[in-house]
């Protein structure tokens, strides 16, 4: 395990598991930064790969590739939550330092929730479901509509049943044998999202939120600022992400996603890594997300993170609108970035972001 209290200096290599878009831009970041990124990841090619000196195509079951990953990194982080917590618990002496007990709670919605209630945060009323009479009691106690999701493994949209009426809860055809949470809808103004970098001397630095809009399950756009009755409930949002920040011992860029309700901020979900919603930052702030993460767990001064114009719109590419990369690139304002996907109904191919130079427009 590196010493907390040292820097790892340009020149190192940083381990990342995982090869999604979020690693292929942690890389560039990296570069940038004079490090070496390597890159571990099942899936082969990756797209992550493509911006790193060096790649290991493993699953990460595989515990031997694992440890020759670990021991050939300074510092190794993740590029998103569902990397398996038994095989890195395993590598004896794993240079990792954002927290494992960050992976264990973020995988699991129930263990998130309780966790955060904890700490004093307000989620939507939720209740765990393991078979039939458990299905029957959330419906009872928290009443319709509601959402049934998996406790593991669900993101965009995935693993989710809406329950509209309680008809619905009878006709639920709701998969055997996965353990299930049932949420209560929650009625809310907007989304928005707190995006917070701890360093290693537990120095916490914040990005301005941004308005998030989703479709079908995905992020299809971020807004920043947000509008004012949104931006009023930030503060007491930033207090409890700096709770669970400092609860965990984090170090890096971690996310977490509110609903702004008439009663204040309502916690959704939570996410140790880099975030969709934090993509505008590349050209929007001094200092990106991507950046600010290899700094901090590098053990380097983290960089200020002010918003540089006064609005930023940054729009996911999803599926076939990636294919609209000419016409996006003919308004100079905006900022393309695809991610070397193939195209893929429903996946996020890429993003557009817009820089808002005129306060009034």
């Amino acid at each position: 395990m590196p010493d907390k209290r040292v820097a790892i200096a340009p020149g190192a290599t940083i381990g990342m598991l995982g090869g999604g878009q979020l690693g292929r831009m942690m890389g560039v970041a990296a570069a940038q930064l004079g490090y070496r990124c390597h890159v571990f990841a099942p899936d082969d090619p990756c797209v992550a790969a493509e911006t790193c000196a060096a790649f290991t195509p493993a699953p990460f079951e595989d515990e031997d590739a694992l440890a020759r990953f670990m021991n050939a990194c300074d510092v190794v982080t993740y590029e998103f939550e569902n990397v398996p917590v038994g095989p890195l618990a395993a590598v004896e002496g794993a240079p990792l330092r954002a927290p494992i007990r960050a992976l264990e709670i973020a995988q699991d919605r129930l263990a998130e929730k309780r966790f955060v209630a904890d700490l004093g945060g307000t989620p939507a009323p939720f209740m765990a479901v393991d078979d039939e009479a458990d299905f029957t009691r959330a419906i009872e106690r928290i009443g319709t509509p509601g959402i049934v999701k998996t406790r593991r493994d669900g993101y965009d949209g995935k693993g989710q049943w809406r329950i509209m009426s309680p008809r619905d809860a009878e006709d639920a055809d709701l998969p055997a044998d996965t353990p299930l949470i049932y949420e209560g809808f929650v009625d809310f103004l907007a989304e928005f999202s707190v995006i917070l970098v701890r360093g290693m001397d537990g120095e916490i630095r914040y990005w301005d939120s941004a308005e998030n809009e989703h479709s079908s399950g995905v992020l299809a756009r971020s807004t920043v600022p947000a509008r004012p009755d949104i931006a009023a409930q930030v503060p007491a949002a930033r207090e409890l992400s700096a709770k669970v920040a400092e609860a965990l011992g984090y170090i890096g860029v971690l996310t977490l996603e509110f609903f702004a309700t008439a009663q204040g901020p309502v916690f959704n979900e939570m996410a140790p890594r880099v975030h969709n919603s934090g993509h505008w930052t590349i050209e929007g702030a001094r200092t990106s997300q991507f950046e600010n993460h290899i700094r901090a767990i590098c053990g380097l001064p983290l960089g200020d993170t002010a918003t540089i114009v006064p609005g930023v719109v940054m729009d996911n590419l999803i599926g076939e609108q990636a294919n609209g990369w000419a016409g996006v690139l003919a308004d100079p304002a905006n900022h393309l970035h695809l991610y070397g996907k193939d195209v893929r109904e429903g996946r996020k191919m890429g993003h557009v972001t817009r820089l808002i130079l005129d306060a009034a427009a």
